[in-house]
């Protein structure tokens, strides 16, 4: 059997999901009209506590629809240097928002709210471009899956408000985050002005996300995602999809939690690993020993029919997810204790 941890985009949708897609009631969604998107929508938003939500066919679009909410073509926005706006969604800050990025050098993917209030441009000085936004990332991917401490987002949401710029949240594995810290989706609604959640990885769903706000963001947003491709029409079979994963795969999360765990002890005890990262969630970043070479390493897990990233700079990663059965995680741990 192939153990595909690449990413916990691999997965397929299950039986259950399948016949819920279906079976869901469909309409036109340009018109507003398929019951089963708005029933998502609806939800998301009040799981939030925002008054609106938006399904969006990818966590990119929707990330992309929110910068260009919240800045205007010449401005600059804060985030990590690990951001997946900034390193993994095409220049789209550049080329959708016509916005630059100030970067920061934070600790796994996450920064403090000194760095954030340092990073920011004086208003007064026209030489520089006008910083508008601050955009987090929970949990960080390029970090191996890092959670943040809600108490330093306060913080961050203080300096945002005491500088008058927008925050958004690039939550695409935010549900991973939520399961790992006990906290709740109507924390984060407190706290940030836009929202994206993804349901196409850790949950399982084949495609979709959600983006939350004010209903003034949002009637804003509905354009944008008309000027970038993203009106469609009876898409109630994936709004069922995502419902589905919020019904009966969302709880579940724990266990691809406590597999990267077992699986990052593992690891450690191998001569070939230089260092493993902290494991919080479901993702397992880890660095050889400069002697061995990534090419061998890679194809002598190929051979056992086991997939994973190469990150460049010397990083693999590994992420766990609802395909990765305990038969799977059984086997790769045998196979990474004998190698």
């Amino acid at each position: 059997m192939q153990i595909d941890l690449r990413s916990d985009t691999v997965t397929k949708p299950s039986k259950g999901m399948m016949d819920a897609m279906m079976t869901a009631k469909l309409g036109d969604d340009v018109y507003a009209e398929d019951p089963s998107v708005n029933a998502l929508e609806a939800r998301v938003a009040a799981m939030f506590g925002k008054p609106r939500a938006l399904f969006f066919p990818s966590g990119t679009m929707a990330n992309q629809t929110a910068i260009k909410l919240h800045t205007q073509p010449g401005e600059q926005l804060i985030c990590d240097k690990y951001s997946h706006v900034y390193n993994y969604e095409g220049g789209g800050v550049s080329f959708n928002s016509g916005v630059s990025c100030q970067l920061v050098d934070g600790h796994r993917g996450m920064m403090t709210a000194s760095q954030v209030e340092s990073a920011i441009n004086p208003p007064d000085f026209y030489h520089s471009p006008m910083t508008s936004l601050v955009t987090l990332e929970n949990t960080t991917n390029k970090g191996g899956g890092a959670c943040w401490d809600y108490e330093e987002i306060i913080r961050i949401k203080s300096v945002c408000d005491s500088n008058k710029l927008g925050l958004h949240l690039d939550g695409a594995r935010l549900w991973n985050a939520l399961i790992a810290k006990s906290e709740s989706t109507q924390q984060y609604g407190d706290v940030f002005d836009t929202i994206s959640v993804c349901f196409s990885k850790g949950l399982g769903a084949p495609v979709g996300s959600v983006l939350v706000g004010n209903e003034d963001l949002m009637n804003k947003a509905l354009r944008i995602r008309k000027m970038l491709g993203g009106g469609m029409r009876q898409i109630g079979l994936l709004a069922a999809a995502a419902s589905y994963a919020l019904d009966y795969q969302y709880d579940r999360l724990k266990d691809d939690h406590q597999k990267a765990k077992e699986i990052s002890e593992v690891l450690n005890q191998m001569e070939a690993v230089f260092s493993v990262e902290p494991v919080e969630t479901n993702i397992v970043i880890f660095r050889l020993n400069p002697e061995i070479e990534e090419t061998l390493f890679l194809n002598k897990l190929k051979a056992h029919d086991v997939l994973v990233s190469d990150m460049g700079g010397g990083k693999l990663r590994m992420v766990t997810h609802l395909d990765y059965s305990d038969a799977m995680h059984i086997k790769l741990l045998e196979i990474l204790s004998k190698s």
